[in-house]
Parts: C-alpha cells; sequence; structure tokens
C-alpha cells in the first residue's frame, strides 16, 4: 500500500485491506464531524469478481480541510494582520457561517473599535447596549442607561490548528494487516472448493 501525500491518496493491492474502512470512523472519533467523515470515498479495481492484480483507491472529497487535520498546520491572515474569531456577542451571520467584522458593522449600524492589549489577545469592541440574546445592538437610549462596551470579535496573529488525524499511521497499519489479510482469504478459498 502506497499513500501520496500530495493528493491524499491510498493504493492498496487487495480490496479487504484498504483503509477507507477507518476514515470515516476516526475522522467522526476525532471530533471533526460525519459531514467531513462521509466525504472520504474509496473505489476497489477490478469493480466485480477476483482478480490476482487487485487493487483500491482511497480519496477525500475534501482533500484541504482532512489534509489541515492531518498535518496540523499553521493559520495566518491572508493580509498578514489579524484572524478574528467571533464572541457570542456577534451572533451569526445570514449565510449561516461565522460573521465577519465588515458584515456585523454593516447589519448592526455601530462602529468597531479595536481595543490593543499587550498582555492577552486584543480585541475588537462596539459600544451599544446587549440585547436578551447577549448581542450588541444600538442604544436608543438619550441618557446612556444601559450602554455598555461589549466585546465582538477576538484577534490574533495566529492559530495553530492541532493535529487530529493520523492518515500514514492508518496507512500503515492497513499494509501490515495485507499479509495476513491474503492468507487468511486465500485458506477461505481452499476450504470452500
Amino acid at each position: 500500500m502506497t499513500f501520496d501525500s500530495n493528493t491524499r491518496n491510498y493504493t492498496c493491492r487487495t480490496p479487504n485491506a484498504h483503509p477507507s474502512r477507518n476514515h470515516p470512523h476516526r475522522a467522526a472519533g476525532a471530533g471533526l464531524g460525519t459531514r467531513l467523515a462521509n466525504t472520504i470515498r474509496s473505489q476497489t479495481f477490478p469493480k466485480s469478481g477476483e482478480s490476482l492484480d487487485a487493487a483500491a483507491l482511497v480519496w477525500s472529497q475534501a482533500p484541504v480541510i482532512v489534509g489541515a487535520h492531518d498535518t496540523g498546520p499553521l493559520i495566518r491572515s491572508k493580509d498578514g494582520f489579524w484572524l478574528t474569531i467571533p464572541l457570542p456577542a456577534a451572533g451569526k451571520s445570514l449565510r449561516g457561517g461565522r460573521i465577519t467584522p465588515g458584515e456585523w458593522e454593516r447589519r448592526r449600524g455601530l462602529r468597531l473599535r479595536f481595543v490593543y492589549r499587550r498582555t492577552g489577545l486584543s480585541l475588537l469592541v462596539a459600544e451599544g447596549r446587549l440585547n436578551t440574546q447577549g448581542q450588541a445592538v444600538v442604544s436608543r437610549s438619550k441618557t446612556g442607561r444601559g450602554k455598555v462596551t461589549a466585546p465582538i470579535f477576538l484577534l490574533v496573529p495566529q492559530v495553530e490548528l492541532p493535529k487530529r488525524l493520523d492518515l500514514a499511521q492508518d496507512a500503515g497499519r492497513a499494509h501490515e494487516a495485507l499479509p495476513g489479510l491474503i492468507v487468511a482469504n486465500w485458506l477461505e478459498d481452499l476450504e470452500n472448493r
């Protein structure tokens, strides 16, 4: 069995030994969820019948995400400034994902202010009030009653993604199990004759 780290594909010589049977369980067990686990696909050759030259191919439909969790990379912003991490006061994006500072300012009508802290993480904060869901909104009070400075985003220079998968170890296990599987199937075929 060989593992190509560039394409994140395995090539295996027997259909029963390929590691795709373990990958979905490993990905879901690593806390990555079932959606990412379901992106792992496999195909055996020949598609039917028996062959002495059998092979299997295992791949992911999301190779960048699986590869990132396999290597544990350092993530930096595109511009070289800050990564923004939304806090609960930011709310959700209209598109269902994480909200960006620009989208937050457009939706709320408030300006975000940068707060630099030498020790700890820097912040983007807004002057307003917190609604019943704990999200910062415009305060309509003329007296300033209920007005707070709410942290909306954490700013970090970089984040190191923890390594949650070890695909090379899975490939090694499948490679070690290959001779035993061949012998077991061979003996099973002899008994059935």
